[in-house]
């Protein structure tokens, strides 16, 4: 996939517990790029909590990707409910883990699957959603002289600027929602009288925080 098409993610990890008759279920909620990855968090997991009795995921892809295991509970108790509240939530390339610490009480079907959502819920809940945005990332430089102006205009604008480098002139990059570019670079232009003009150095997603939606 190109970059075209917004999507909602989470950039940090974020966690929820339920406890149920003694069993203690522990979630997380964290990126992940690729399939390619999930392994790899599994293992680090099994580690972290090598005395848990169950390690249970689901994750969910922005190329339609999706994935969970139940890892030894009944089927379609751990899971299945998890990738269900993944994909109600509408985050992407994320990843839920939720480690279960056995209580000494079995809890039924219904039971594990109410328990297993309520934690993987609370991980959803207090998340800090980002929406990525196509982005066109900019080389400017521009003098001192021109500096503190150029970065008023920036902010005026919408843009932000990834990094910069002070050498006997200023070199920064910047980077502009996809569908505003064209205007940016008028805009620019016409404000310098082509002093400063932006080039183009590569596009990529960039976030945009958004206030937390919950499920």
């Amino acid at each position: 996939m190109g970059i075209t098409e917004r999507y909602l993610t989470v950039l940090e990890s974020s966690s929820g517990e339920y406890t149920e008759k003694k069993s203690r279920f522990l979630a997380t909620l964290l990126p992940c790029q690729s399939e390619s990855n999930i392994a790899e968090i599994m293992a680090e997991y099994r580690s972290r909590y090598w005395d848990a009795r169950h390690w249970v995921y689901a994750a969910v892809f922005k190329d339609g990707t999706l994935r969970f295991s139940d890892d030894g509970e009944p089927h379609g108790t751990a899971g299945k409910p998890i990738l269900e509240l993944l994909q109600h939530s509408g985050l992407n390339n994320v990843l839920i883990v939720v480690v279960r610490y056995f209580g000494g009480v079995l809890l039924g079907t219904g039971g594990l699957c109410r328990a297993y959502s309520a934690a993987a819920k609370e991980a959803i809940a207090s998340a800090e959603v980002v929406e990525m945005r196509p982005a066109v990332i900019y080389a400017m430089t521009c003098d001192y002289a021109n500096h503190a102006r150029l970065l008023s205009e920036l902010a005026t604008v919408g843009a932000t600027v990834e990094s910069s480098a002070f050498m006997e002139q200023v070199q920064l990059y910047v980077s502009v929602e996809k569908e505003n570019a064209s205007s940016f670079e008028n805009s620019i232009r016409e404000k310098f009288s082509a002093r400063i003009t932006p080039v183009i150095h590569e596009e990529k997603y960039a976030p945009f925080f958004l206030k937390n939606r919950g499920i």
